[in-house]
């Protein structure tokens, strides 16, 4: 008998997909998985994809959790269209996914999962896809997850259901074995985790020694791989998902301020995890504030605001509806605050797990009267830091109240981030030196129209605060329409002079081309992989994407007149182009998606193709 002669393949990029039931363990999964290959130097993108019901049951399609990561050797901007491997711990899992599995992908399954109960739960009735032929266009490797598990467990003296929920470590075991990653850094990260439960944790190192083992003695895989380093920038790196970044951010903004930061949130998905991380911040001078609904939240970080601190608020798109009358009030007294929101799929609850881009408008304008504020959008995890340092300066500079558009996308997704040197951050001038003898509470700066910031408890600066319309230059209550029309004039002006004071809009791809691609926020790795690839192989077209959207920046205009044609890409029915439209008097061609998913860049290199013509 000759024995199998296994290959190792070097790879430029791999991308990897764990799906099984929320509680099988698949994101702290996916997350080892992504840790230990951001240590050994990969470029890293990932996307969680958690079920969009709370407690959907276990063993069904709208219970399956999933996390996909792409890691490479070269730059890259996003998890990847489809998985090269899939791992599916049960059959609602290889349901929901099988479909994005690239033809000839490696599929490992939980076999001991599909028995006839799971198979019904799955919708497969009395098939079972593992032995009807369904799946003969990718290499199976059925593995009895579960038994193994229990098996390779037992030492531990764990029960049947304890030492079972250890197979997502196994899996990992197996996963590191063929893409050729050490298992040190989850052992260290699971003495930690576990470090009061001496038998969970040595369960869970076990069965992560075993399906490496397993994978090795066995030789289950008739190839495995290898994918070198990235040649990153030098510097100093960690992973970083967009709500960690964003909660950095929003305390480095403070800290360069020196200003105490208040955060006044109401838990919702997926904008949760901000509030989680600021809390851990105390020690920074951060105040975080649990209320019990969206307009006490906000109403709180108004008055810490006005208290002269820096305030903000996090929430998604339905928590966006019911701070909007407060959001009015913040223009009305011309405080700084930011205002997170990490969109969701909409409308209403609409799918609270899943990314969506369709809450522009709702910022804009879903507020009563003329209340214009500025909108900033991060393109990438990372980037969720530098928007929320920007988004202070903004706010305190101008005094107005700022919106940060994140979404879903960015907010879970997780890409190496080069840690700033301090010294380099963004300066953030905060004055409260105001003359008693001269002030107003509605004077302006002559440059940026901002009033200035009168702190409470400061001897002859005492104002009137509120929503009634105020009086130019005095503050006091005013109901003549002549200086309502001033006063709306004014803020308008306001908001449009940061156009200047913004970096102006830049072009990607071919400059001189006679196309351009318009995208916003979330989308920007995937236009940017899509625009550049289909350069590459031999197309003529141009990008720009959006990271101010109210104002644009000051050259829109300029650039949007040098190109015949204009496509515009987002993920909701047409807002970005609804606005391009009716402000520059464009012509567009528009791709949208409201699928609760990100773009895939082949579905976008087909577009281009479909309108370069």
């Amino acid at each position: 008998m000759t024995e199998a002669v296994q290959s190792r393949h070097t790879l430029e990029s791999a991308t990897i997909r764990f799906a099984g039931d929320s509680g099988d363990g698949m994101q702290l999964t996916g997350t080892q998985f992504t840790n230990t290959s951001a240590t050994l130097g990969n470029d890293i993108s990932t996307f969680p994809d958690f079920p969009a019901e709370i407690r959907a049951p276990a063993g069904t399609v709208p219970g399956v959790s999933g996390f996909q990561i792409r890691f490479a050797s070269e730059d890259i901007h996003t998890p990847g269209d489809r998985p090269d491997v899939l791992v599916a711990m049960n059959p609602a899992a290889l349901k929901a996914n099988i479909a994005d599995l690239v033809p000839g992908g490696l599929l490992i399954v939980n076999e001991d999962a599909f028995g006839k109960s799971n198979l019904k739960k799955a919708e497969y009735g009395d098939v079972n896809p593992l032995e009807d032929g369904s799946l003969d266009t990718f290499r199976v490797v059925r593995i009895p997850l579960s038994t193994q598990t229990e098996q390779a467990v037992a030492e531990a003296g764990l029960n049947k259901k304890a030492a079972e929920r250890c197979k997502n470590f196994y899996a990992l075991g197996l996963v590191y074995y063929l893409y050729d990653r050490p298992m040190e850094q989850s052992m260290a990260w699971i003495e930690r985790k576990f470090a009061k439960n001496a038998q969970i944790q040595d369960a869970n190192k076990m069965a992560l020694r075993a399906g490496y083992n397993y994978a090795d003695t066995a030789e289950i895989f008739a190839d495995t791989y290898q994918v070198p380093k990235a040649r990153l920038a030098s510097g100093t790196y960690r992973g970083i998902t967009g709500n960690q970044a964003l909660a950095m951010g929003l305390v480095a903004a403070a800290q360069i301020a020196d200003k105490p930061l208040m955060y006044g949130s109401y838990p919702i998905t997926p904008a949760s995890d901000i509030l989680h991380e600021l809390a851990r911040l105390r020690h920074y001078g951060v105040r975080t504030f649990q209320a019990e609904d969206e307009i006490a939240a906000i109403g709180a970080t108004i008055g810490a605001a006005y208290g002269g601190a820096f305030a903000a608020t996090g929430t998604s798109g339905p928590g966006i509806c019911l701070k909007s009358e407060a959001m009015g009030l913040a223009v009305m007294t011309e405080l700084p605050l930011v205002i997170v929101n990490v969109q969701r799929a909409g409308p209403s609850t609409g799918m609270p797990t899943k990314t969506e881009q369709s809450d522009l408008l709702q910022v804009m304008y879903g507020r009563n009267g003329d209340s214009p504020m500025a909108v900033v959008a991060p393109a990438t995890p990372g980037e969720c830091f530098t928007m929320a340092i920007e988004a202070f300066r903004i706010a305190v500079k101008y005094m107005t109240p700022v919106v940060i558009l994140s979404d879903g996308y960015l907010a879970n997704g997780a890409e190496p981030w080069k840690i700033p040197n301090l010294d380099q951050l963004p300066q953030i001038e905060v004055s409260h030196d105001i003359d008693p003898a001269t002030f107003q509470p509605y004077s302006r700066n002559e440059q940026t129209l901002a009033r200035p910031w009168a702190v409470p408890g400061q001897p002859g600066l005492e104002h009137r605060i509120g929503g009634l319309e105020k009086d130019d230059i005095k503050g006091n209550v005013s109901y003549d329409p002549d200086n309502h029309q001033k006063m709306t004039d004014l803020r308008a002006a306001k908001i449009a002079g940061i156009a200047d004071d913004v970096p102006p809009l830049e072009i990607i791809g071919n400059a001189d081309a006679d196309t351009l691609v318009l995208s916003w926020g979330g989308t920007y790795g995937s236009i940017l992989t899509a625009v550049n690839q289909f350069n590459n192989d031999g197309g003529n077209i141009a990008a720009a994407h959006f990271r101010y959207l109210n104002p644009f920046p000051a050259n829109t205009a300029e650039v949007l007149a040098k190109y015949r044609r204009i496509l515009v890409c987002e993920l909701n029915n047409g807002q970005l182009d609804l606005l391009i439209r009716a402000r520059f008097a464009r012509e567009t061609n528009s791709f949208l998606k409201v699928k609760g998913k990100p773009f895939q860049v082949s579905e976008l290199l087909a577009f281009f193709k479909e309108h370069q013509a």
